[in-house]
């Protein structure tokens, strides 16, 4: 590959540590090779800030089609989703629109539908673990619901979570929401105020994401992550994570497998 030579392997066979001139010339270079990432750091290793979506990034299912399948209106909802996290619909309009579809779902639905159908994706909990041994502070901001997102943030090992309140009255759900909407831009500020908070610099701080309403986020972060995204954020990402489990951004960070923090 012109321009680009092995500094060394992180883990033999596995991750390789190339230096390269062009960063865009090496990922035309290796577009196409099946299994093959390419994480580009341009600006460092030294992360000290994480912060990362759930639905379709820490987790492998969006949690309000998934709730709308048991309230019989998941091709409807699933399809909001889907447009929304494109970039075609406005995310706090369909929002509010997608949850009014749940008005009257027991409540014990969100316990029910996270026991049965929300599963980490590969290597969350070992990236997260592993970045909290080594001294980073972790973030789970997500566009999605706390009823979901506390369980989910606790059980990766996240330091906090951010997310949307469901609305319950005489134990149903209202089909609102209660209280701000985490939408991108509240997503993005939420970065720029721990950013702040923690005395960091901007290439600092990494943010991952799979859609348009994460967009802000990877974009503000020293380091912005698309994983399996949709091409709107993947086109703007410094780089995409599409073929190896989420534990493999700790190579990107120079971080063997001996050093990992096993865990989902």
């Amino acid at each position: 590959m012109t321009g680009a030579s092995l500094s060394g392997w992180i883990e033999p066979g596995s991750a390789a540590d190339l230096r390269v001139s062009d960063v865009a010339a090496a990922r035309s270079a290796l577009e196409g090779w099946e299994g093959v990432d390419l994480i580009a750091l341009p600006r460092g290793r030294d992360i000290r800030l994480f912060v990362a979506d759930m639905d379709s990034t820490m987790i492998g299912q969006e949690c309000i089609d998934e709730l709308a399948d048991y309230a019989g209106v998941k091709p409807q909802v699933a399809d909001i989703t889907e447009r929304a996290m494109r970039g075609e619909l406005d995310f706090v309009g369909a929002l509010r629109e997608r949850v009014a579809l749940l008005e009257g779902l027991p409540e014990a639905t969100i316990a029910q539908c996270l026991k049965e159908r929300v599963t980490l994706n590969p290597g969350a909990g070992t990236l997260v673990r592993t970045l909290t041994a080594e001294g980073v502070r972790t973030l789970l901001v997500s566009g999605g619901f706390t009823a979901f997102a506390e369980p989910v943030g606790e059980l990766i090992g996240f330091d906090e979570v951010e997310a949307n309140v469901l609305e319950v009255a005489g134990g149903v759900l209202t089909g609102k929401v209660s209280g701000r909407i985490v939408d991108s831009g509240y997503k993005k500020a939420a970065l720029i105020g721990r950013r702040e908070h923690l005395s960091l610099g901007h290439a600092q701080t990494m943010a991952i994401g799979d859609g348009a309403n994460d967009l802000p986020m990877v974009e503000e972060a020293g380091f912005g992550l698309a994983y399996r995204a949709k091409p709107v954020l993947a086109a703007s990402a410094d780089a995409r994570l599409d073929n190896h489990p989420l534990s493999a951004l700790l190579w990107a960070l120079g971080i063997p497998s001996d050093r990992w923090i096993q865990a989902g």
